[in-house]
């Protein structure tokens, strides 16, 4: 069940979707984290954000809507307290790093260079403040720019997480690798709203905000797919992903490993029920390593 990406082996292919599972200290009552894959951290800044405005979370069909904004109590506290938390974790462990600015983003690569950290998953989706506030992920040569920043001054090997609110997906996974990534991740949340028709209003705060679950995932698919046919570095499948045969869908189609992210919220056991059905799924068809999945029916 082992999977190799960028140089880091991790025990098998499932992962955790940034900003589902925090740190993994809320999930480890309910789950043996050393079951996973990696844990992946919620978003973390140079500063504390407060996220935004409440009520900024909403059910919708197959799926629900954030616009939680990224709240996190910034490096300091998430060195001192979460990485404090999951080194004691026999499980490989990746940090999601967010900014405003590219010089945000360095200031935490940076802090992290000497940390007990596997891999660095770059949250491109964030605004970019100097930019007229686009994201860094919807324009390809910013994304260039913060991806070859990022690697001359990182430690640890990084991924590009892409957002999907974007007309080109492939444009956007080769201007990551050929900045240099050492691998990507898709698909980031699509852009989406509610409407309460009786308090004539948006449901949420922010009026918008990211839409996961179930309902995304055959966009998801698509994507990785398109992608993991664009580039020849390693590609993280996520997007509502409920199911070990959901899990074995993104591998067929080119990922390299998979994250699970809104179904943690349902059914907090989700991610080891997930590694434990892809063991039995690949037993049960003659399967004999997991990676030999990866991109079978991506031709």
């Amino acid at each position: 069940m082992s999977v190799t990406i960028a140089g880091v082996t991790f025990r098998n292919p499932v992962m955790t979707a940034s900003g589902t599972f925090g740190s993994g200290m809320e999930y480890a009552e309910f789950i043996d984290l050393s079951q996973l894959g990696a844990v992946v951290t919620k978003g973390v800044s140079n500063i504390p954000w407060p996220g935004n405005p409440t009520p900024r979370v909403a059910e919708v069909t197959a799926g629900m809507l954030n616009a939680i904004g990224l709240q996190n109590p910034g490096i300091d506290v998430f060195i001192e307290r979460d990485l404090a938390f999951l080194k004691e974790i026999d499980t490989k462990v990746i940090v999601n790093v967010c900014g405003k600015s590219v010089e945000d983003y360095l200031e935490v690569v940076r802090r992290l260079q000497e940390e007990p950290v596997d891999m660095l998953e770059i949250n491109v989706s964030c605004p970019n403040v100097k930019e007229g506030a686009i994201a860094f992920g919807q324009n390809p040569d910013a994304l260039y720019d913060i991806t070859e920043k990022i690697k001359r001054v990182a430690a640890q090997p990084v991924i590009m997480k892409l957002t999907p609110n974007v007309t080109d997906i492939t444009q956007m996974a080769r201007a990551a690798e050929d900045a240099g990534a050492d691998a990507i991740s898709l698909i980031n949340t699509i852009t989406g709203a509610k409407i309460d028709i009786e308090k004539r209003q948006f449901v949420l705060a922010n009026r918008t905000g990211g839409m996961s679950g179930p309902a995304i995932k055959p966009v998801a698919v698509r994507m990785v797919w398109q992608a993991a046919q664009a580039v020849s570095i390693p590609v993280i499948g996520m997007g509502g992903i409920a199911t070990a045969e959901d899990a074995i869908e993104f591998m067929m189609a080119g990922a390299s490993a998979v994250a699970v992210g809104a179904m943690n919220f349902h059914n907090p056991y989700a991610t080891v029920e997930i590694a434990r059905g892809m063991e039995d799924w690949c037993a049960r068809h003659g399967v004999e390593r997991v990676a030999d999945l990866t991109g079978i029916v991506a031709g």
